[in-house]
């Protein structure tokens, strides 16, 4: 898989690029990371990528002509364009899990107070990754670029990708590790039993009772089965009893 990242301000990504799971697939050679300076495009004798807003208004808005031709320079038929905006739908793990099948993600960061709009007609999808404003969308590209490579085939174990949150449809239960005791707090009994099937709904039980505390509204998407079903009326009802 190849990423291309569009972007004013290159040297955001150097960090990145060089640690963690990042790096890891960029050493593997499973994910090609290609940063492209739009500055570098402009035909603007001054280097500026923006100005002010026609109809006046707040801030500046970038030119079409650099980002459309920053994004000629990489574009293949094989490529897939997105917008960073928060005038857009939510990224979640959903959409990770599409977007790994491309063989090549173009994304664009907007930056200022915003784009050109006529720049839609030359993407294929604009994404936000949630409801707020952020001064570029590099962090949001870093957001998008991270949680698709975890996905590439090599780069982390399938059981890791498998028990992630969101991936059932549910968050991840909770997880422990040594010492047994720390604290005086002690990790559940079940994880030290052995028994494969008692922490597999122990776990399950757990994963549910996160999901419900915390994003109640996940639960409205989930094809519950009876034993989910089971398990969500018995924590309901734990919950009334307090």
């Amino acid at each position: 898989m190849k990423i291309s990242i569009l972007t004013l301000f290159p040297e955001m990504y150097e960090g990145f690029l060089n640690t963690s799971i990042i790096k890891k697939a960029r050493l593997k050679e499973l994910v090609d990371f290609e940063i492209v300076d739009i500055r570098a495009f402009t035909l603007d004798k001054h280097k500026r990528v923006d100005d002010a807003p026609f109809g006046g208004g707040q801030g500046m808005v970038m030119f079409p002509q650099p980002i459309v031709d920053a994004l000629r320079s990489v574009r293949s038929s094989e490529s897939h364009v997105i917008l960073m905006t928060p005038a857009a739908t939510t990224f979640d793990q959903v959409k990770a899990r599409e977007l790994v099948d491309y063989q090549h993600l173009i994304l664009i960061c907007a930056h200022y107070e915003g784009y050109d709009e006529r720049i839609l007609n030359y993407v294929d999808e604009v994404l936000s990754i949630g409801d707020y404003v952020l001064t570029g969308g590099e962090l949001a590209s870093m957001v998008i670029s991270d949680a698709v490579t975890r996905l590439v085939k090599g780069v982390i174990t399938e059981d890791s990708n498998r028990y992630e949150s969101f991936e059932n449809g549910l968050l991840e239960y909770p997880q422990y590790t040594r010492p047994v005791e720390y604290d005086g707090q002690i990790v559940p009994e079940v994880l030290l039993s052995g028994h494969h099937e008692n922490i597999r709904k122990y776990r399950l039980k757990e994963s549910l009772r996160k999901t419900l505390r915390y994003r109640n509204d996940l639960l409205a998407k989930l094809e519950a089965n009876k034993e989910i079903q089971e398990i969500l009326n018995e924590l309901i009802n734990e919950s009334a009893d307090k």
